[in-house]
């Protein structure tokens, strides 16, 4: 590993030394050299594997002891190229299919330089960019058919905005002293219900909320892996009658196994009829409330009294921003403001300006994720993205139907949004065997740089899972899964003779 002399401070400069640079000059041609280094390497992503480990060497670079002294940027930089670029977890890449993640633009990478070069914070206070935030909300209110009445706040991703929500609706439904008193104060035990394929971020917000997971009640899901909203409206009469205190049911607008989109609207009615809130998942399955064909299948939506959806997703917009909407803005204001001397607002200058943002969220420092945001919808359009949630499902029914056309594949489950599940099946293992083959199967994808998609275990039954939220993906991309999951299928374990 190379090593860089440190730069040791000269005793005799000024003492009133900022991090500015002494050389803006040197700085701005190394900014510039990054700039074009970094479109090249989003410019060329195809021509690179989708994937590839981290050798020993740059696993060992990485583990220095802290740094002193300063060190030469261009040498930091250097190292950077070297150790890290190449390893990254490649989600840019146009056959990343793993989890649920978007691949960004480079326009929106230009805006988070932006974003970074000003280095506001959105807490408190009349500046531009918490007017730029509000934009941002008022659109999605729009784009949700939430009312403008609506209040929201931008978050690092769908977990926290899970969290806020989950919040607003703990102190909204249950008595007041809770706030104060805390859950003990509570005349039952709070209960939160979803189905048993509600993300698991939801269950962590009901650790992090003081309800337990226990009490996260998880309601069986029929064939579609929808949940079951006889047997739901089943468990709130026991659990009412056994002195519990439902208080929150979460309907999925999209699983994270299979894609699939609850019944919103009867979920809406059971959450109505029981008085209790209604939280909507929407991480990457609301926003095909784009597309006038999914009107039907996310009918309910519109009715959530909380939603929340990632931007980094199925907006495809550089990690991190995701959101949260709540109906009730003063619900949503009394769950998180919490008045003091040094934070109140003025009537004019810096401190005055708008609600503050910090009274609608747990995060007082709070960056400028929304100029990514309201740059890349002005720069796209909302047009642009119907055209891409479209074209990605798209993709998910042709890989559907390659994988059912080929006497080699099994596909695992229905696909009603961009998710396909399916397997390699040779036709003569058990379950245990078949489990492993295909864990195995989806290894040498990864490894072989091919593609990357995840995995999930369906019913105890491991599957290939590949996620389509890929701006960058095309039909050749699929062609060529396909194509790898069957050779390397065969490579591991031929097919029976007589295949089913």
């Amino acid at each position: 590993m190379q090593h860089h002399s440190p730069i040791v401070p000269d005793p005799t400069a000024s003492r009133e030394q900022s991090l500015d640079p002494a050389d803006w000059e040197e700085l701005r041609q190394l900014g510039h050299r990054m700039l074009d280094d970094m479109m090249n390497y989003l410019q060329t992503v195809r021509e690179r594997p989708a994937w590839q480990p981290i050798p020993a060497e740059a696993l060992e670079a990485m583990h220095q002891p802290l740094p002193e002294f300063p060190q030469d940027a261009s040498a930091v930089y250097e190292d950077f190229v070297r150790n890290v670029l190449p390893y990254n977890k490649n989600n840019i890449h146009p056959r990343f299919w793993s989890w649920v993640e978007g691949g960004g633009t480079p326009f929106g990478m230009l805006a988070d330089m932006l974003a970074s070069g000003m280095n506001p914070n959105l807490a408190i206070g009349d500046h531009a960019p918490v007017h730029i935030e509000r934009q941002v909300l008022d659109w999605c209110k729009s784009i949700f058919s939430f009312p403008p009445t609506a209040s929201g706040i931008l978050t690092s991703g769908a977990s926290m905005a899970n969290i806020t929500a989950l919040v607003v609706a703990r102190n909204q439904i249950l008595p007041q002293v809770i706030r104060q008193k805390g859950l003990r104060a509570a005349p039952g035990q709070p209960l939160i219900y979803g189905s048993s394929e509600t993300h698991n971020c939801v269950v962590k917000g009901a650790v992090v909320i003081g309800i337990g997971s226990d009490n996260f009640r998880k309601v069986p899901v029929d064939a579609e892996y929808r949940i079951k909203i006889d047997v739901l409206r089943q468990m709130i009469r026991e659990d009412r009658a056994a002195g519990h205190l439902p208080f929150c049911i979460v309907g999925n607008a999209g699983t994270v196994n299979t894609g699939a989109i609850d019944d919103l609207a009867g979920l809406a009615e059971v959450a109505r009829s029981e008085q209790l809130w209604f939280h909507v998942d929407g991480a990457f399955g609301a926003v095909p409330i784009l597309l006038p064909e999914f009107a039907e299948q996310l009918r309910g939506l519109e009715a959530a009294d909380s939603l929340s959806f990632d931007f980094h997703k199925w907006f495809y917009m550089n990690y991190e921003v995701g959101a949260v909407l709540i109906r009730d803005s003063a619900a949503h204001r009394d769950a998180y403001s919490s008045p003091v001397g040094y934070l109140a607002a003025h009537e004019r200058g810096l401190a005055g300006g708008p609600e503050p943002l910090s009274n609608y969220g747990m995060e007082l420092s709070r960056g400028f994720r929304a100029l990514k945001v309201w740059m890349l919808l002005k720069q796209n359009g909302i047009r642009q993205y119907e055209y891409l949630v479209r074209r990605n499902i798209s993709q998910s029914q042709y890989l559907a139907a390659l994988v059912t056309t080929s006497p080699d594949l099994e596909l695992m489950a229905p696909v009603p949004l961009n998710i396909v599940c399916y397997r390699y099946n040779p036709g003569n293992l058990d379950e245990a065997a078949l489990n492993a083959l295909n864990k195995e199967l989806l290894q040498q994808l990864q490894e072989q740089g091919i593609a990357t998609p995840s995995y999930t275990l369906l019913e105890g039954r491991y599957a290939i899972r590949v996620a389509i939220t890929n701006h960058r993906s095309t039909r050749e991309d699929f062609d060529l899964l396909i194509d790898a999951t069957i050779r390397l299928g065969r490579s591991i374990h031929p097919p029976a003779q007589n295949q089913r």
